[in-house]
């Protein structure tokens, strides 16, 4: 028989109709007023109401947890007890109450399992309004009537009558005028709603209210049940319930999304989309609490479903994501996501968003599901962007960071703020210097430019989370303090010594405090530095008395790139001055034949009108810039500039490619005609060429490597030669 056919008020109850004299209520037809009703509609004389002890004592526990169904059946209660005393009926209590074991497993049945013990020992009639309990009694022979409960799902909720289509949120509390916030997310603002307080009474009805809507809607769930506290989902609001002893006064917050978005709405780049759809596997999705994080959850879960059709589930507690039907809300089994997670891994979804990860467990089930091939979604709170990567970092291990989560995405005032990727290399953390500190670092960059932002990386037993800019900023600042007398002294001094083993080379040095320094120099020549097994270096440090760093000579501070911008100002300062050599000796020459015209009287207007301009021949410059030149300590014999090229440029040196009909060719200069040459794009090796004959290698513009160096050039990156030893 369908349950929706099975109904108890008609020929089975007839059966029994003549007979009924004692009548065994359980919690349910208590709490409906089923006896009552019974009693008028069947006209029945002087019954005998028989109440479980079982069913008081779960009336009892509900109205202890400030449940409005347990008052309710203990004030019916209440009203047999005075039918009782003006001889409409006899009451009894009898049966036993539950132990602890009963108890806890209610939901199982065991509490219907005494009642229905209870009717048969007395063999009277089983009343309820519960499905299950009918059916089960009728399997059992037990004479039953039951009651179906009066459906009220569809009626409206009264505290949804404060929300319009801007509110966000509506905050009642006792003895307070109710409040609002209204707008969208970034621009959101609290509002009263009426000048009158709700009373204490008044907010205890709309509590009771909703906990019935939960009885009666299937779209209403009961998502958390605490001592001074119960969440309920109903449809699309979120209502948090909390009264004392959990909080001093009785408080009802409601929640509502006030905007339903696509990924549309939210101008991604191409690239951006581009990820989403072929590589974005782990995402996090963080921000402050009313970001709009859920919404841009909301779009993902939708265009992964609806455009992308891919299999999309969630994971929620309390299920307030506003999805479509096709996406199915998970809710923790049994109280723990980890068995939801169990499940899922059973239904193989594509994709999985977890809203929201707090707790240790989360972020550890987030990664057992993401390490076991599902796509996983998770929403973070955090205050930036790095903060959720944080989060999870001190989590798990940090190796596998990366394969968890592999895209970050910010949002901060309903807009996406911040993207970052992650990646896994192995390094010097940025701020150190020893080459033995090298470890495995998690590089955490701007997704749209690239830039180093953060490393993740561990430190003893600590997981050290580093702002990139904080540390250029403290070197930049630590490079603008000029140093002493004694700290120029002693660099000087360390670089004398330098050049007395490898004096061919080049050589900075920075003293970085009065026990280390930097040595940056050629990189070919280091090992003449360092000696056989560390003997010569560690005897220069026993001499000087300072600890030595020596590193190759492009990664001293500045230094490639000021020597290649000294360069550059050194060459169009040389191009200025013989230009203006050129112009003042023609005008000299121009001078001397104007003065010759001029004795002979034979000035024309033409040549009037080209050579009366102001200061036409004015030449007192040129003895200027003589005197300049032989006093700028910076200018150092620059017309001999191409023949100390190769000193002052040893080993590595920037590009400038000529683009030819049918070639690409790289001027390096005749000096170096043999030598062999990595070629770079920025920090990227692209090929190795040896140079030719005429000083320059030549690419033929069907060449891959001809485009590379083509595009890089159009994109203003740097075309670098470096030596191969």
């Amino acid at each position: 028989m369908d349950f929706n056919d099975y109904d108890y008020d008609s020929e089975y109850n007839d059966d029994y109709q003549r007979d009924i004299k004692r009548i065994v209520p359980d919690t349910s037809a208590i709490i409906e007023g089923n006896i009552e009703k019974l009693i008028k509609e069947k006209g029945l004389n002087y019954p005998e109401i028989i109440v479980p002890e079982a069913a008081i004592a779960e009336l009892e526990h509900q109205a202890n947890n400030q449940r409005p169904t347990g008052l309710k059946g203990l004030k019916n209660l209440k009203k047999l007890q005075d039918l009782a005393e003006i001889g409409e009926l006899s009451i009894t209590i009898k049966g036993r109450r539950p132990n602890s074991f009963e108890k806890s497993h209610a939901k199982t049945g065991e509490i219907d399992g005494l009642i229905r013990d209870l009717a048969k020992d007395e063999l009277a009639l089983l009343l309820t309004s519960d499905k299950i309990q009918a059916k089960t009694a009728e399997a059992e022979g037990i004479p039953t009537i039951y009651y179906a409960q009066e459906y009220k799902g569809n009626v409206d909720l009264k505290i949804s009558r404060f929300f319009d289509e801007d509110t966000m949120s509506v905050h009642l509390k006792e003895n307070v005028p109710p409040m609002a916030k209204k707008g969208k997310p970034g621009h959101i603002e609290l509002v009263k709603l009426a000048e009158e307080s709700f009373s204490y009474k008044q907010l205890e009805n709309i509590v009771e209210e909703i906990l019935e809507k939960e009885r009666y809607d299937p779209k209403t769930y009961l998502e958390a049940d605490m001592e001074g506290a119960i969440v309920v989902q109903s449809r699309d609001l979120r209502i948090s319930i909390a009264r004392p002893p959990f909080s001093e006064g009785l408080e009802i917050t409601a929640v509502r999304p006030v905007a339903e978005v696509s990924l549309e709405d939210y101008d991604l780049s191409d690239e951006l989309i581009e990820r989403l759809v072929n590589s974005a596997r782990g995402i996090l999705i963080s921000g402050s609490p009313g970001a709009g994080k859920s919404t841009f959850a909301q779009a993902i879960a939708k265009f992964y479903d609806e455009d992308l059709n891919k299999i999309v589930k969630t994971m929620e507690s309390p299920r307030d994501l506003q999805v479509g039907d096709t996406i199915t809300q998970y809710a923790p089994l049994e109280g723990d996501m980890e068995n939801t997670a169990d499940i899922l891994l059973l239904v193989r979804p594509d994709f999985t968003i977890y809203d929201e990860l707090r707790k240790n467990h989360d972020f550890s089930i987030f990664a057992d599901m993401r390490l076991a091939g599902v796509g996983m979604i998770g929403v973070v709170h955090a205050t930036r962007p790095i903060d959720a990567i944080q989060r999870i970092a001190s989590r798990v291990d940090l190796g596998t960071i990366p394969s968890i989560v592999d895209t970050t995405i910010y949002i901060e005032d309903g807009e996406i703020a911040a993207v970052y990727e992650n990646k896994l290399t192995v390094k010097v953390p940025t701020g150190m210097e020893e080459r033995d500190l090298s470890r495995p670092v998690i590089e955490v960059r701007d997704f749209k430019t690239g830039t180093l932002v953060n490393e993740i990386y561990t430190y003893g037993d600590q997981t050290i989370v580093m702002d990139i800019g904080m540390v250029e900023k403290s070197k930049k600042e630590k490079m603008a303090k000029k140093k002493t007398p004694v700290q120029l002294i002693a660099e000087r001094e360390i670089l004398r010594n330098m050049k007395r083993i490898a004096p061919k080379a080049s050589i900075e040095v920075s003293l970085e405090s009065d026990k280390r320094v930097n040595i940056y120099m050629s990189e070919k020549y280091i090992p003449k530095i360092i000696g056989k097994g560390g003997k010569r270096i560690a005897e220069l440090e026993r001499d000087i008395g300072i600890k030595m760093n020596v590193e190759p000579l492009e990664k001293a501070p500045d230094s490639f790139e000021s020597r290649l911008a000294e360069r550059s100002q050194k060459k169009n300062k040389s191009k200025k001055n013989k230009k203006e050599k050129k112009n003042k000796k023609l005008k000299k020459s121009q001078l001397k034949e104007y003065n010759k015209l001029l004795k002979e009287d034979n000035l024309g207007e033409d040549t009037l009108k080209d050579y009366n301009k102001d200061n036409y021949f004015d030449l007192t410059d040129d003895d200027s810039n003589n005197h300049n030149r032989n006093n700028d300590d910076s200018y150092d014999g620059y017309d001999d500039f191409e023949e100390n090229y190769e000193e002052l440029f040893y080993d590595i040196f920037e590009l400038f490619p000529e683009i030819r009909k049918d070639h690409v060719v790289l001027p390096i200069g005749k000096k170096y005609v043999g030598k062999s040459f990595d070629i770079l794009i920025e920090d990227e090796y692209i090929f190795t060429a040896t140079v030719g004959k005429r000083g320059y290698v030549k690419l033929h513009k069907n060449l891959d490597l001809s485009d590379k160096i083509i595009v890089a050039m159009d994109k203003g990156e740097r075309i670098i030669a470096k030596v191969r030893d």
